[in-house]
């Protein structure tokens, strides 16, 4: 079945809807026929998205939620809910970047990135994972992790463990939902190279010129060679409706770098540079 076969008629609750993937998987379910519901700390960008998936005929409800509070995110739930029914599609994005040397990285901004990237998306899966099995009905949760849960990569410590962190999770769920003879699949979002403003975003320590010349790295490789928002979005919708766990914007890359990872892991080698990171701590 496509992807407007499955998801046609039904809701998606995308958190982190304001900019970057979640505005594409947003605007892409609005697309498909179905109602969204726009969850982001940025009210502005939200309202703004949700006027432009209006003015072209669909339903949307912004929603400001700060995924770091519980409370707030039972709040999303009861809105949804309250405004369209049954949600069929939660896809649990919210994600934010940091750089800096490991030691070198505020406390407050350790915990913020964790919050947000780990525990946003454990408990947006728990709290619309109880009212979708209450339901009986057949629904999809999928948690944005990203290529880094197959990898690693100095001065990215906290993004990479969130991410490898939000992989686990999503398996251990995938295997609950089996367990429970669910009809909730569950997908783990492994996007690779997307135009977003994340790099542009992340804090980096000024002083630390390696550090710096990371995140214009990573920075101009996203936006050179990197898919649009949208076209994540449409690959990602079109892997979860095709029933996969794995799901990829950039198959191929996913497929070599699982591999690179299992003959890691075979091997019990030691952590080594990618060939991006050994020319930048060669000039460091």
């Amino acid at each position: 079945m496509s992807a407007r076969d499955n998801f046609a008629g039904g809701t998606a609750v995308v958190t982190g809807a304001g900019s970057g993937i979640g505005e594409g998987i947003a605007r892409v379910a609005a697309s498909l026929g179905m109602n969204v519901v726009l969850a982001d700390v940025a009210g502005d960008r939200i309202e703004q998205v949700a006027s432009d998936i209006e003015a072209k005929g669909a339903k949307a409800l912004p929603v400001v939620t700060d995924v770091t509070d519980i409370a707030a995110i039972e709040r999303l739930a009861d809105a949804a809910y309250d405004r369209f029914g049954d949600v069929r599609l939660v896809v649990n994005n919210a994600g934010i970047e940091t750089i800096g040397f490991s030691w070198e990285i505020p406390d407050d901004t350790w915990d913020r990135l964790l919050s947000i990237n780990v525990r946003g998306v454990v408990h947006g899966s728990r709290i619309f994972a109880r009212r979708m099995l209450a339901s009986g009905s057949a629904g999809y949760i999928s948690n944005v992790a990203s290529i880094g849960a197959l990898g690693m990569m100095p001065t990215q410590a906290p993004y990479m463990m969130s991410k490898h962190a939000v992989l686990s999770f999503t398996e251990c769920l995938y295997l609950e939902m089996q367990l429970k003879k669910a009809p909730i699949q569950v997908s783990a979002v492994l996007p690779a190279q997307v135009a977003t403003r994340i790099f542009e975003d992340a804090p980096a320590d000024r002083q630390s010129g390696f550090v710096e010349r990371q995140r214009e790295m990573m920075h101009a490789m996203i936006t050179q060679i990197g898919v649009t928002p949208e076209e994540a979005g449409r690959s990602i919708l079109d892997g979860i409706a095709a029933g996969q766990f794995w799901v990829s914007t950039h198959p191929e890359t996913t497929a070599q770098i699982a591999k690179g990872r299992s003959d890691y892991l075979a091997s019990l080698s030691h952590p080594a540079l990618a060939e991006q990171a050994r020319a930048l701590v060669e000039e460091a």
